[in-house]
């Protein structure tokens, strides 16, 4: 079983994404850390059952022997939604019924928290980054530590010329949050409810 763990807003650079996001919301973000791994950097916002992730390429790390997850390293344009992660509990499991493409398991860390993560070696997932990253987490997870903004998913829109195959690969998902439409490219949209009311992400 699958469920949507967090939401990922890609930057060129972290301030800037962190900026955009907090005037689109209208809420602070909270501090997130760095991945070694990838020599990426984040903030966070929690929304309950599951949480929202700036990220951009650390330049304050070396840049890493292979490419960067979220297909960071051809990022380009404003601060913008442009993957989603879901959770699994067996993560091979998951991985033996994603699309190809999916993915190989990295064992990850960062700060006491610890995970595997599917992550495709040219850094590209399924059906253009429309199809979830996958990631098992192994000890606290990060809505435990984050402050509570009053932040909650009401929608997540994931649009996608071959709308009907990609609701079939993710067939093990069963969110009411999650609607999965034609569109003529691949595009995230969420509503997010904020005490300020219901605004958008995308």
């Amino acid at each position: 079983m699958l469920r949507i763990d967090h939401l990922a807003v890609s930057a060129l650079e972290l301030e800037e994404g962190v900026a955009a996001v907090e005037s689109a919301l209208g809420l602070s973000l909270a501090a997130g850390g760095q991945h070694p791994h990838m020599a990426t950097h984040n903030r966070l916002l929690g929304m309950g059952d599951l949480y929202l992730e700036v990220i951009a390429a650390d330049p304050g790390a070396p840049p890493p022997p292979w490419p960067r997850w979220f297909d960071l390293d051809h990022f380009a344009g404003p601060p913008r939604l442009t993957n989603w992660i879901c959770a699994t509990d067996d993560l091979d499991r998951a991985l033996a019924a994603a699309p190809a493409g999916s993915g190989e398991p990295v064992d990850l860390r960062r700060g006491d928290f610890s995970w595997r993560m599917a992550v495709p070696g040219d850094g590209k997932l399924p059906f253009g980054g429309a199809f979830p990253a996958l990631i098992q987490w192994q000890g606290p997870h990060p809505t435990d530590r984050l402050p509570d903004r009053g932040a909650r998913l009401h929608r997540l829109e994931v649009a996608h010329p071959a709308a009907e195959e990609l609701r079939s690969a993710l067939m093990p998902l069963h969110d009411p949050r999650l609607v999965i439409v034609a569109g003529p490219a691949k595009a995230l949209r969420a509503e997010i409810d904020t005490p300020h009311g219901r605004r958008v992400l995308e």
